[in-house]
């Protein structure tokens, strides 16, 4: 696609921009979330509607060219942006349709998670995400979604209500209950595999008020094992996250915290205020919190501020795990005040409540009856500093879940074949492929964590 004819050709197609090498934001826009990666597209078609992907897609297929297709850039493998292809880039489509009335909402792909959740906050209304603002929400829908609200009010796929998918054939569908259900089905998890999602129609809920925020402990066996019994007992209302850390630099904390082993805890409770104070306060009473920032305010403000030039460079890997003793917790403190990385972090999310409720077989996303997401992570310094990372992150991570190699397709690395499998246990991963023949039987959609076609 290299001269200028080609090009021309694909921007006549489109209603929306084609952004190509040598124009002024060609830079600002083929750049990802992670740092280490600097791809290099043939063009990125910055599209305004589900015809705008599918002229894109006929394009491509005419003259054998690669796509990618990007909506928030957060994916850990870069695959949303790729050398010599043609991006299909979703960042346009921020249409917000709000049924305050039937608690619904017709939101475009290239929404951030903030941009979305700021918009039905002015409705006292919520949809759950992940637990950062700028994550798109095509990608985590698809995924499955994992966030704040997830033990009140499930992962996001439980609220998505419908999609407009556009298929390898360029046809443009809605799939829902009634209309192509085994796409919709598949889409619930299953990744980008089935075509490129354009809009999501979800259900609402009533969320204005929550508590939460950053608590901070040091990170002792006793505290560590008071922090998960915590969040694994408590109410629905409350969905945690403990990050079991290196403490790093911050303004509000004393010099000698920092390099120290911390658990750097958020909390989210969205039911009666009186009540999660006093859960909240039981978290408190572990430890003499070395900074805490739990509050009450508007669920958005749960999204902590970000700085768009951040680049981490950082490896990890997340599982499944159903059990969690003394012993877990020692291993994890150990490695963590072993390594020397600039940052080495073990986080657990506790799972259960509405999760729980929904049949492992209703979506593709097949790992309800989990009690706990553990994600161990480091950053590195530089291509020559990641080998050694990786095998810190790979040792402690085998240590903490055995032989249970359960995935999760939203945080999953360039892992291999066989990461990718373990993310669709039983007849999941055989019935995704068998849909996978129907809606791209030629594996168009395969830059991704890829199930092949039957």
């Amino acid at each position: 696609m290299g001269n200028s004819s080609a090009i021309d050709m694909l921007a006549a197609r489109l209603d929306g921009r084609l952004i190509v090498p040598g124009d002024s934001d060609y830079d600002e826009t083929r750049q990802v979330f992670y740092g280490g990666l600097d791809p290099h597209p043939a063009a990125i078609a910055r599209v305004t509607h589900a015809a705008d992907v599918a002229a894109v897609l006929d394009y491509v297929g005419e003259d054998g060219l690669d796509f990618s297709v990007r909506s928030g850039g957060h994916n850990i493998t870069g695959s949303a942006v790729i050398d010599d292809a043609v991006v299909i880039d979703l960042r346009d489509l921020t249409g917000i349709d709000v049924d305050p009335e039937t608690r619904t909402v017709w939101a475009g792909s290239g929404l951030s998670a903030a941009e979305l959740s700021n918009a039905l906050a002015e409705h006292g209304l919520a949809v759950g995400f992940g637990d950062t603002g700028s994550v798109g929400i095509g990608g985590i829908t698809l995924g499955g979604g994992v966030g704040f609200l997830s033990r009140r009010h499930g992962l996001t796929i439980d609220s998505l209500l419908a999609a407009e998918i556009v298929i390898a054939s360029g046809d443009v569908l809605i799939a829902d209950d009634d209309n192509h259900p085994e796409l919709f089905w598949a889409v619930r998890g299953g990744g980008g595999n089935f075509g490129v999602a354009t809009r999501f129609r979800y259900a609402l809920q009533p969320v204005d008020r929550i508590i939460g925020g950053m608590l901070m402990l040091p990170a002792t066996a006793e505290s560590v094992a008071g922090f998960l019994e915590l969040s694994e007992s408590a109410p629905d209302d409350l969905t945690t996250i403990a990050n079991m850390m290196s403490c790093p630099p911050m303004p509000f904390l004393p010099e000698e915290v920092v390099g120290q082993t911390v658990i750097m805890g958020l909390l989210a409770w969205c039911g009666d205020l009186d009540e999660g104070r006093d859960v909240v306060d039981r978290f408190r009473s572990l430890a003499e919190p070395l900074a805490d920032f739990v509050d009450e305010f508007g669920y958005p403000e749960i999204y902590a501020p970000e700085d768009e030039d951040y680049r981490p460079l950082a490896t990890g890997i997340t599982g499944f795990t159903d059990f969690i003793d003394s012993e877990d917790i020692a291993t994890i403190l150990e490695a963590i005040a072993a390594s020397d990385a600039p940052m080495r972090v073990t986080q657990i999310r506790a799972m259960g409540g509405a999760i729980s409720r929904v049949d492992n077989d209703a979506t593709a996303f097949a790992h309800r009856n989990r009690a706990w997401m553990i994600n161990v992570a480091s950053f590195y310094e530089g291509p020559e500093d990641r080998p050694r990372r990786q095998a810190w992150v790979d040792e402690l991570f085998s240590r903490l879940t055995g032989d249970d190699d359960a995935g999760y397709v939203g945080f999953l690395g360039d892992e291999g074949e066989e990461r990718i499998r373990a993310a669709y246990p039983g007849l999941t991963w055989e019935r995704l492929r068998e849909i996978k023949s129907k809606y791209d039987p030629d594996n168009r959609f395969h830059h991704n964590q890829n199930i092949p076609p039957a």
